[in-house]
């Protein structure tokens, strides 16, 4: 008796190299197997996404932002900054005839959101809640750095409570923590370094799952991975200044260009679609911070 064809290619795959056996099994439909050299925990695996991302300290990009949430659609233009370990900047404006909108700094203490279509400033203590206020990503401010870097934010754990499996091509990470919170995390390993030893595998992030007593409260899902590069140092046009250099060492670690938050149970949606994005960015000290526009009214901004 034939095997079923839906598996005949699978089986058809034995006998390869582990990099040859992952590529041919995406292309035939099949899930991928393991790499031969597997991480012997989820805190080894957790440790070389570390790794894989530990050149970079921050990224700045500008990117397409598409919302959706109980009050309708938007679509927008972004410049952002996401340094770790918590700052953020978002400059957002109108796509088609570039109009600031909105400025949005935060460097992990103090919040300010300058809204230039309502000429409303507002500022307050950095936090969760003040943060997707405004961003519609009900992160907290690591957590969105991290993401918006490629890397997953990790809840704090024991070591036994943190495990590891293949699972339909790539690692699947569940960590219990705290509170009743819970976390799945899956990791893909670029094909080329399927035939390395575990601890020289880079780790590719590809979604993230975060719930609080049996409630998901949010996923986010990381896809279209490039090769990044660092950016170049910021010259002043007038040749007054001094070059200020990136904020970090050369780094080629992989970037998401998309990226997709999702709230369940609700219509909150936001996609980020890199048009560009670089490492280590050079950093001005009013980068994170920004002063009260002339004329604006201030309100202060407390989720307490």
């Amino acid at each position: 008796m034939l095997p079923d064809a839906r598996v005949r290619p699978c089986v058809a795959l034995v006998g390869r190299t582990a990099a040859v056996t992952a590529i041919a099994a995406l292309a035939s439909g099949c899930p991928a197997p393991p790499p031969q050299s597997q991480f012997p925990t989820a805190d080894d695996a957790l440790a070389r996404m570390r790794a894989s991302y530990d050149c970079g300290i921050g990224v700045q990009g500008t990117a397409k932002i598409d919302l959706v949430t109980k009050k309708g659609r938007v679509k927008t233009d972004a410049d952002l900054f996401a340094v770790s370990p918590e700052s953020v900047r978002f400059d957002v404006l109108t796509p088609v005839m570039p109009t600031l909108l909105y400025t949005l700094t935060s460097d992990g203490k103090d919040f300010k959101f300058a809204d230039h279509e309502q000429n409303i400033f507002s500022y307050g203590p950095a936090s969760q809640c003040t943060l997707s206020r405004f961003t519609q990503v009900p992160v907290p401010p690591h957590a969105l750095v991290a993401l918006l870097r490629g890397e997953a934010p990790v809840l704090v754990h024991a070591k036994e409570q943190a495990k590891i499996a293949w699972v339909g091509g790539h690692y699947v990470i569940e960590i219990g923590s705290k509170h009743d919170a819970s976390e799945e995390i899956h990791l893909e390993i670029p094909s080329e370094d399927f035939n390395k030893p575990w601890a020289e595998q880079r780790v590719r992030v590809t979604h993230v799952r975060v719930a609080q007593g049996g409630w998901d409260l949010y996923t986010a899902d990381l896809d279209n991975h490039r090769a990044g590069k660092t950016a170049p140092p910021r010259v002043d046009e007038d040749g007054i200044d001094d070059p200020v250099p990136p904020s970090g060492p050369e780094c080629a670690a992989e970037l998401p260009y998309t990226i997709r938050f999702r709230v369940p149970d609700t219509k909150d949606d936001v996609v980020f679609d890199y048009k560009n994005a670089a490492w280590n960015p050079p950093l001005l000290a009013e980068t994170f911070t920004q002063p009260v526009p002339s004329g604006m009214r201030k309100e202060l901004v407390d989720c307490k």
